[in-house]
């Protein structure tokens, strides 16, 4: 099998990693122009600054010696079955990034032989990648469950970024699913990545010339729908690993059925709305100062489907509003929908100099079709429906706060006021 043919295999088994949240791109370059872009394997991400970076992403191998019910990859699966070789990915990576088809590499695999035979490959590519070749392009990298903390640590030396998918949101649900897989394989390492993470962290500013380890952290992954676990207890598990883990993303990925077992259940269609859900839910943990204990209870285990979180939070706290804008500290304004963190912060800056009003809201970039039901410009109502939480609702569902489900090719989600 020649180099082209492992890679429409394993860059096609990479696509339901949503750690590198990604589509394909089928660009291609005319005569006179300067790069091209191929479907096969080539994946968009985002820098922290917002800049959008096609990375290279593929598997290793999916040769797998796992039988995960939920997986493609699995053991048991009829599926053509390849590897690459160290030097085959190191130089698919190098020609890619000369010709300007990619600026990284997005590395993962399936367990071959072992966890520790199949990390060591993968960091032996890394390694030569950056001490051989001098690419200096943004390497994502998978970690294997259950390898040495020394091929951890010799990933982060190397890697950019380090994610450990965690994959189930119990391990009730991992004992059945993925029955080869433990918890405490898939915590170990997190657990090892968030401290090695802080301790250089630390030592850097000590030390400019100490080495990086990770330098854009770690994240990891949740497949949402295979199991029966409720949004509480996704959202309470990744508030738990940001707070212990030292974790950068969680990603959520909506479960696609491609195996037929019974322990599965069956869906119509992925849940690509809870999903959606979810990472919104997400950015109020990271970003906006809320808990899950406030998002959702044990007697409300599931977010609303038709509202944002934000807004549903709003509506079930009527006696935290109205706010008023021109009085109102950073964090009560962030509670309220339609400010988010950017507005909230051009409020605080600009009333120093004059009162807010409406208008001045639309220009700070307030999403008032929402905010102005839950805010008031020194004690002036914009509309008086603060003790009809019913009302308001039936207001945000006929506005259109839930944008049209999108397709798995396009797993970015835009991030919301």
């Amino acid at each position: 099998m020649d180099t082209l043919e492992k890679l429409k295999i394993l860059s096609g088994s990479a696509r339901y990693d949503a750690s590198c949240a990604s589509s394909g791109s089928s660009r291609s370059g005319g005569e006179g122009t300067l790069g091209n872009a191929s479907t096969g394997g080539i994946c968009h991400s985002w820098s922290d600054d917002g800049r959008c970076i096609s990375l290279l992403k593929v598997l290793l191998s999916n040769d797998c010696r796992y039988d995960c019910a939920y997986c493609v990859n699995r053991k048991s699966n009829p599926v053509a079955r390849t590897s690459f070789t160290v030097k085959e990915l190191v130089a698919l990576t190098v020609k890619f990034y000369r010709r300007n088809y990619i600026e990284g590499l997005f590395l993962s695999s399936a367990v071959m032989q072992s966890p520790d035979y199949t990390m060591d490959r993968m960091v032996s590519i890394v390694r030569k990648l950056r001490e051989e070749e001098r690419f200096f392009g943004y390497i994502h990298m998978k970690v294997i469950p259950g390898c040495s903390e020394e091929l951890v640590r010799e990933a982060g030396l190397y890697a950019d970024r380090l994610s450990v998918n965690i994959e189930l949101p119990s391990g009730d649900s991992l004992k059945l699913l993925a029955p080869q897989k433990r918890k405490e394989q898939i915590l170990q390492p997190m657990a090892f990545l968030g401290d090695t993470i802080s301790a250089n962290r630390f030592e850097r500013k000590k030390n400019r010339k100490a080495p990086r380890f990770s330098p854009a952290g770690q994240s990891t992954q949740m497949i949402i729908g295979a199991s029966p676990e409720s949004d509480y207890r996704i959202l309470s598990l990744s508030q738990g690993l940001y707070k212990k883990m030292n974790l950068k993303r969680v990603y959520y990925s909506a479960y696609v059925p491609v195996n037929r077992d019974t322990r599965l259940p069956v869906l119509a269609r992925p849940p690509l709305r809870r999903e959606h859900r979810l990472y919104q839910a997400d950015w109020l943990l990271r970003n906006y100062g809320f808990n899950a204990d406030e998002i959702l209870s044990e007697e409300h285990p599931f977010l609303d489907e038709h509202l944002d979180p934000k807004a549903a939070w709003a509506l079930h706290h009527p006696e935290f509003f109205p706010v008023d804008v021109n009085r109102a500290d950073y964090a009560a304004l962030l509670r309220v929908p339609g400010i988010g963190v950017t507005s909230a912060k051009r409020i605080v800056s600009a009333r120093k100099f004059a009162a807010i009003t409406p208008e001045g809201l639309k220009k700070i970039g307030v999403v008032m079709k929402r905010a102005k039901y839950f805010i008031t410009c020194s004690g002036r109502p914009i509309e008086c429906l603060f003790d009809r939480p019913a009302l308001i609702r039936q207001k945000l569902l006929v506005a259109g706060t839930l944008p049209a489900p999108q397709s798995l090719k396009q797993r970015q989600i835009s991030l919301f006021q």
